[in-house]
């Protein structure tokens, strides 16, 4: 089912009495959603992801624009009546239930056309819970499920509907790493077999990566970027979306570009062409950096850690605007761990200049302009 988000806005009032001051969750959002896909809502805290999410779940009503599910306008359509599997981050089980009577529910909820016989919701609620492997619990109740577990009851309680499209809100902040990592691939496989569209919001950006067929950068209630995740890794926007993704996040330098050429304080690093002489900001990602004892950029040596496969290494440098630089190179060269600074020659893949106000990308080069 393909989804298009037109000029979708929400705006709340004010909390306070004495203040007018309205507060814009989302920002005219223009998308459109392939039927099958994957969609992670990427952002921080507070930058709408969630709004987005329940105005398109029709818990929420837009202030402006509308939702098409497919060809068909749902944005005065009921919640029941959209279609719509909705799994939030607290699971929202029944305790007093067992496993087969929390994915029967909403089953047995349906009237009219959509009405099902007992052993046609018994066949769909053990069709759910084998797609997410817990047919073999079905009689337990919550409090004897893991974490893990009960995320997995919610997942076959939304899938058992067939819905049109697959919301999930924030459904792995309450697992452990281990298990986070885990569920993660187990939605993904069970929305690849189920070919439903799916919507995933998550402030965790190695979370919506991992998994995403595309992802939407937020912030603040306007939409930063969208595109595959690698592409807007590789080529990010503006200074927000660099800094948002990646793992160690990007390197951030005051830098200077002066006749074609990038200066990070006095050191000339590389090559910019086509960029006017103007202060910059330097985003550098930690694989950027080539290990080289005659390479142009110089930064104090603080500490090397051993990663297995790779090195980190750890300095600092004056035009730094990260307390500490972290670059990683392979464990095969060696750092000479008795100097006091080491030095770099620059990846112009993985270097990105912005603007020093508005902090917009700056391209360079012709590979970025293609």
């Amino acid at each position: 089912m393909k989804i298009v988000l037109e000029n979708l806005t929400k705006v709340f009032p004010s909390r306070n009495k004495k203040s007018n001051d309205e507060v814009i969750a989302v920002n005219n959002f223009n998308f459109e959603i392939p039927d099958g896909k994957l969609i992670g809502l990427l952002g921080p805290s507070g930058c709408g992801k969630s709004t987005t999410l329940y105005m398109i779940s029709g818990l929420q009503k837009p202030t402006g624009g509308k939702i098409f599910f497919g060809d068909e306008d749902v944005t005065e359509l009921s919640t029941e009546r959209r279609g719509i599997g909705l799994v939030f981050q607290n699971y929202a089980l029944y305790p007093h239930m067992t496993v087969k009577q929390n994915i029967l529910f909403p089953l047995q909820n349906l009237k009219g056309e959509e009405k099902m016989t007992k052993d046609q919701m018994l066949e769909r609620a053990y069709e759910a819970a084998r797609l997410v492997q817990i047919d073999e619990l079905m009689d337990r109740k919550p409090s004897e499920l893991s974490g893990g577990q009960q995320q997995r009851v919610a997942i076959a309680r939304a899938l058992a509907k067939m819905p049109r499209v697959l919301l999930l809100d924030e459904p792995l902040s309450n697992l452990d790493a281990r298990l986070r990592l885990q569920t993660r691939e187990e939605i993904r496989r069970i929305q690849k077999e189920t070919g439903i569209t799916t919507v995933f919001v998550t402030h965790d950006q190695e979370e919506a990566m991992s998994i995403s067929d595309m992802i939407v950068v937020m912030k603040l209630g306007v939409v930063q970027q969208i595109g595959e995740p690698q592409n807007v890794y590789d080529s990010p926007a503006n200074l927000f979306v660099a800094k948002f993704l990646g793992t160690p996040p990007i390197n951030v330098f005051r830098g200077r570009v002066q006749g074609g050429k990038l200066f990070i304080g006095e050191a000339e690093v590389m090559d910019v062409q086509g960029v006017k002489d103007q202060a910059v900001t330097v985003g550098i990602r930690p694989e950027g950096f080539v290990l080289d004892e005659n390479g142009p950029l110089s930064c104090k040596l603080s500490n090397v850690e051993v990663m297995g496969r790779d090195v980190s290494i750890v300095s600092t440098h004056e035009e730094s605007l990260n307390p500490i630089i972290r670059s990683i190179i392979n464990a095969d060269h060696k750092v000479n761990l008795a100097s006091e600074t080491v030095r770099y020659t620059l990846k112009p893949h993985k270097v990105f200049l912005f603007h020093a106000e508005t902090e917009d990308r700056i391209y360079f080069g012709k590979t970025e302009e293609a």
